[in-house]
């Protein structure tokens, strides 16, 4: 809070719980990146990091740990609804970015998709972009709504689970 400039407080992999999600707003953080499980596994990256075999059995034992990302958004708007949440953890595609914002996210984050098309070639990178774009406004469509603004008050969500 005492930052002259607004903080995005980012999980890693674990997501975030409402009780953590009141402190970082209570400590002055402006959005959270809920990160949650689903999509890249730290415990995994450090179990192939591991220098000793106890290691990589400790980090194995975390694969799965964590609050997935629908879960998070849900715990993170409940706790602090005013706070702009950042969905990412597993999302892959536009379809999962509706879901989010549906849920209440206000964006999307994601790496994968766009790493796996980046290695490809920059065409692929834009052909990846209009095709999140597409599936986007289908779901809209699909949804009733015009709007991502009022795509976070449909029942999408019921669904999305």
């Amino acid at each position: 809070s005492q930052l002259p400039v607004p903080v995005i407080a980012k999980e890693v992999g674990w997501g975030i719980s409402a009780q953590t999600a009141k402190r970082l707003v209570d400590a002055g953080v402006s959005t959270i990146d809920v990160a949650g499980a689903g999509g890249t596994s730290w415990s995994q990256v450090e179990m192939y990091r591991a220098e000793t075999e106890a290691q990589a059995r400790l980090a194995a034992a975390f694969i799965s740990w964590g609050i997935p990302t629908a879960e998070s958004i849900k715990m993170v708007k409940t706790a602090a609804p005013q706070t702009p949440v950042i969905a990412s953890g597993g999302i892959k595609s536009g379809i999962d970015i509706a879901k989010a914002i549906a849920l209440g996210a206000n964006m999307g984050g994601m790496a994968g998709t766009f790493l796996k098309a980046a290695n490809q070639s920059s065409e692929m990178v834009s052909q990846t972009i209009n095709e999140l774009v597409r599936e986007i406004k289908v779901c809209m469509f699909g949804a009733g709504v015009g709007s991502l603004d009022e795509l976070k008050n449909t029942s999408l969500y019921k669904r999305a689970e």
